[in-house]
């Protein structure tokens, strides 16, 4: 039978400073609760040792550390907290070396993280909070989560945890489960994580897949963002699935019917449509008759009498028009469109209007340096050829004789409606003066007229009927004229005499000096010319009349 010496030793070697025992509640008061631990004085537990002071009640059973077995009070000093610690502190130990995980409730935010109470306090580093970069970790502050154990400090007692290594892991988990289910064709839900300017990317719990702009819509897209939203909840397509590079493609648009299936129905050729402007390249605009259905205006069809530059000249963008269905491609999606097929083509008209024969009238519209542009009527020119201006007169220019704005008449010569042309002629207006040149003209004829030009071999000479004559340098005076200029004058009159007249190449020769002759002088000098053969003699006139050619030209 144990003395009372030994059972008080036996006690006080149960009772000591460091060592775990269970207590009972017997009161609870607002900054302390008294436990009976069955010691010979109560113990004491300050209130901020509890999670929620209100939630202890009277009877309630805990486990305890004696931390001193009296104070100056005579009372036990006891730590719940510390009784904690050091239960956990092994199992901790254990899920650290077996790489197993824990329960904690956030406490606070520090530096550099925040405070996690797993039983002990443990440290939790910002870049472990998440798989994504944390800005408020205030708001993980009370909550709890499961953690992974990742570095563990017997001496310094210090535990890092990790709640992003878990998250990889269950995401890792998820994606291989994922690639293993997922299908072509299967209809997933997704949150927009992030929008590119090519596509944007998917999260579809587990793995990221990639809705490229071009699947996102039928219609024209400027860019993603036109039309989703980070954060934005979405139903997708998956289009294409590569395992080994874990990679997923994404479709939003075949979650609809592709509006090409039927296309030719919708849009018969010949068929009047209506539509917007999306898009105005240089060769042609581009309408959207509905989303994901654009076709083709090209240049060429939006007037069919008007020479248009570039569509922007007539067009704009978002401007509704019609137009009439020339052409479909299904394989490529392409429709050709017109809009000049609206009207009726002014020129399956112009042969019946205007057959060749007909007196015009119209204004120069404009001048080029082979002719010269006149308004038949709105969209049809005719074109007067430098040639057809005049029947005597070699024209470099047709300024010379017209300007713009000038309104003239003119006899259509040709309608060429394949090349949509119309050629007209003013000289056809009178009859040729060469075709009856030997009644206004014969050798030996005494004439006056105007100088009208100069050159270095001789002068032209403005004669009656618009026709010209040539007087070579030789024939100006029985005297060696060196320099035209000294003797002529653009303007000048002068009386001269016909010693050549050449149908075949419509050219007349004047002698002013011949103008006093004889017959029998005028007959020498005729046949002193017909005798010349071309290049034997610079005085010849054909070689007058070719160097005259070329100055001209």
């Amino acid at each position: 039978m144990l003395t009372m010496e030994e059972a008080m030793k036996q006690s006080t070697m149960r009772f000591a400073a460091g060592e775990i025992v269970k207590g009972t509640v017997i009161e609870v008061r607002p900054k302390e609760v008294m436990v009976d631990i069955g010691y010979k004085s109560e113990g004491v537990i300050t209130a901020n040792e509890f999670d929620d002071i209100k939630t202890v009640k009277i009877g309630d059973e805990i486990d305890v550390l004696i931390e001193k077995l009296e104070d100056k009070d005579g009372m036990v000093v006891l730590s719940k907290e510390k009784a904690e610690f050091k239960q956990n502190w092994d199992k901790i130990l254990t899920i650290c070396n077996e790489g197993g995980t824990i329960t904690g409730k956030v406490k606070a935010v520090v530096k550099g993280g925040l405070l996690v109470n797993i039983g002990v306090e443990a440290f939790l580093p910002a870049s472990q909070i998440d798989i994504t970069t944390t800005k408020n970790l205030a708001s993980y502050v009370g909550n709890s989560y499961e953690f992974k154990v990742v570095k563990i400090n017997q001496e310094r007692q210090n535990i890092v945890l990790s709640r992003r290594e878990l998250i990889e892991q269950e995401r890792n988990d998820r994606r291989s489960k994922l690639l293993s289910e997922m299908t072509p064709g299967d209809i997933r839900k997704g949150t927009v994580k992030n929008i590119t300017d090519f596509g944007a990317f998917i999260d579809l719990n587990g793995i990221d897949g990639l809705l490229h702009i071009t699947d996102m819509s039928w219609g024209r897209i400027a860019h993603p963002s036109d039309i989703l939203k980070v954060g934005q909840d979405i139903d997708v397509v998956v289009l294409d699935i590569n395992k080994e590079k874990e990679r997923v493609s994404l479709g939003l648009k075949q979650k609809l019917a592709n509006p090409w299936d039927n296309i030719e129905a919708k849009y018969p050729i010949g068929a009047k449509v209506k539509g917007k402007v999306v898009n105005l390249v240089p060769y042609g605009a581009f309408v959207e008759l509905e989303p994901g259905v654009e076709g083709l205006v090209h240049v060429t069809e939006l007037s069919w009498t008007k020479r248009i530059a570039k569509p922007a000249d007539v067009l704009k963008a978002d401007q509704e028009i019609e137009a009439v269905v020339l052409g479909i491609n299904r394989e490529e999606q392409k429709i050709s469109l017109g809009v000049r097929q609206l009207e009726t083509n002014p020129w399956d008209k112009a042969m019946d209007k205007y057959p060749p024969g007909t007196r015009v009238k119209g204004k120069i519209r404009n001048l080029t340096s082979y002719g010269a542009f006149i308004e038949l009527e709105e969209g049809l020119d005719g074109m007067i050829h430098v040639s057809d201006i005049s029947w005597t007169r070699k024209i470099n220019h047709p300024s010379e004789v017209l300007k713009k704005g000038d309104e003239v008449e003119a006899v259509v010569l040709e309608i060429d409606k394949a090349n949509q042309r119309i050629a007209v002629g003013v000289k056809q207006l009178a009859v040729d003066p060469w075709s009856n040149i030997d009644q206004f003209y014969k050798v030996g004829d005494l004439v006056t007229g105007q100088v009208t030009k100069l050159a270095s071999f001789g002068a032209f000479v403005g004669l009656q009927h618009e026709i010209d004559g040539l007087v070579h340098i030789s024939q100006v005076s029985e005297e060696r004229v060196d320099k035209i200029k000294n003797v002529l004058k653009v303007g000048q009159e002068v009386t001269a005499r016909v010693i050549k007249i050449d149908k075949s190449d419509r050219r007349i020769g004047l002698s002013i000096k011949a103008a006093s002759y004889s017959p029998e002088q005028l007959k020498a000098e005729q046949a002193m010319l017909d005798s010349l053969k071309p290049g034997e003699d610079l005085v010849a006139l054909q070689h007058a009349f070719d160097a005259a050619d070329e100055a001209k030209d």
